[in-house]
């Protein structure tokens, strides 16, 4: 077996990895788009204008409450430097934020975009500035024309931007539809990945059935499964399993380093605990089978039974062994064989009786060793020859085959001895059993990761 029959590598083509890419780019959108709530500060601070780009996508819009009241306070800023703090549109400035900063503390805008960290820390930096437990108290002063005139206003209104403004400007609201569900348009950009990926799918799981005989459309689609995550407007989490799979297959990024580490673990002590089930499970059914009698079927075959083939695969494994051993073993070992049968023959002709009367005889003592020799050489090849030709020799096929026959027949008949099938049987599950046991111990000695490693590196060898 070479490299090519154990190595299935993926194909790896110019269209597999566009697929790849687009459907990494597809994967990168939703997890985007899954983030940006929760998020939204951060892009908010780092990337203000992808938060003005991307908030008409999730309905996200302003709060009305904190943008009038960043607009009050803007107002303030752009009046201070011209009228300063006794004009009379200043105090009507500072007195709408204290009512609005009132408002802020009761009714909690924050509220709607459960953004109820952020206003709990607004509070306490107010608390925190005037050492007061009382948030209203904190800003009623803070926008007061004497806080102001202690402090001078552009100190006060640089902790206001610094410390405050970010907070309210994090602060938003969602708009709602006519079902009463936050508004999301991230279906519109969605939608033409979903119907690239289904046309992909549909068209691809067709070129495969229509190329492979034992599958048909559907079932082409089936074992693509996985691919019809993509076209799912919900959940869409799940699309990094085909995003993945497709990643792996089209070769775009080396994943099976990342894979391995990922599943190193796991799968070393699942793999472990599975081939100890599997090993115990298999030895378990060999004993139950020779327990019910698996042994005397085998010995003797009844048409009651499913047949695979051929039925009488008995003879046929003793006919196939005296054919695997006259023309295959027997022309390996001939030297050896004539050796051994020269040898044999060699000391029962000098143990016969006409052996020991010629040697006795004068002159004729040398005869029978030269003889002999010469009759074994003789005997022992002939036995040779009587082998080979007589297998091939119709007749002599015929005589093997009923010794062939024959000896099944007897050796079937003595092994249907309830005394001989009885010790075969025990004989049988104490040897499983043994294997059962041994093989535990081994496994719980073993180190299901030092295995895998080692599957790895045989892995790696042979790819």
């Amino acid at each position: 077996m070479n490299n090519q029959q154990l190595t299935i590598k993926p194909k790896k083509t110019l269209w597999g990895k566009a697929i790849a890419i687009i459907a990494l780019i597809n994967l990168v959108l939703v997890l985007f788009n899954l983030s940006y709530l929760p998020f939204r500060d951060i892009y908010l601070r780092y990337t203000p204008v992808l938060v003005h780009l991307y908030d008409p996508v999730k309905g996200v819009e302003p709060h009305p409450d904190t943008e009038i009241y960043l607009d009050t306070v803007q107002q303030l800023k752009q009046q201070l430097p011209q009228v300063g703090l006794t004009n009379p549109s200043t105090q009507q400035l500072l007195d709408s934020l204290q009512a609005q900063s009132i408002a802020l503390v009761e009714e909690n805008p924050f509220l709607a975009a459960n953004k109820l960290g952020t206003f709990a820390k607004l509070k306490r930096r107010m608390q925190y500035r005037f050492q007061t437990r009382s948030v209203t108290e904190a800003f009623t002063q803070f926008w007061s024309e004497e806080y102001l005139n202690r402090v001078q206003p552009t100190t006060a209104l640089d902790f206001f931007a610094d410390k405050i403004e970010p907070l309210l400007k994090t602060n938003y609201y969602r708009a709602i539809d006519e079902n009463g569900l936050y508004v999301d348009n991230f279906w519109l950009i969605d939608i033409f990945f979903v119907v690239f990926f289904a046309v992909e799918y549909l068209g691809r799981t067709f070129w495969v059935a229509r190329n492979r005989d034992d599958l048909n459309w559907w079932d082409a689609m089936l074992r693509c499964w996985y691919d019809a995550l993509m076209l799912i407007p919900i959940w869409r989490w799940l699309r990094i399993l085909p995003v993945t799979v497709r990643i792996h297959k089209s070769g775009l990024f080396d994943m099976e380093k990342i894979l391995a580490q990922i599943t190193h673990e796991p799968a070393a002590y699942l793999s472990q605990r599975a081939s100890l089930f599997l090993i115990t499970q298999l030895l378990n059914q060999s004993q139950e089978a020779l327990d019910n009698g698996a042994l005397a079927q085998i010995l003797s075959p009844s048409s009651s039974g499913i047949t695979v083939g051929e039925e009488d695969k008995i003879n046929q494994i003793i006919d196939r062994l005296i054919g695997v051993t006259i023309y295959k073993v027997l022309p390996e070992v001939q030297p050896d064989l004539e050796a051994l049968l020269h040898h044999s023959l060699k000391g029962a002709l000098k143990e016969s009786d006409i052996y020991q009367a010629f040697k006795n005889i004068p002159g004729l003592s040398s005869l029978p060793k030269e003889a002999t020799e010469q009759l074994a050489d003789y005997l022992a090849q002939a036995t040779y020859d009587v082998l080979i030709n007589s297998y091939t020799d119709t007749e002599g096929k015929i005589i093997f085959d009923r010794l062939s026959d024959n000896f099944a027949s007897t050796l079937r008949q003595h092994l249907k001895d309830r005394a001989t099938q009885t010790e075969i049987q025990t004989l049988l599950t104490d040897l499983l059993e043994e294997w059962k046991l041994n093989y535990i111990k081994g496994s719980h000695q073993s180190n299901p990761e030092e295995t895998l490693a080692e599957a790895e590196k045989i892995r790696e060898r042979v790819s």
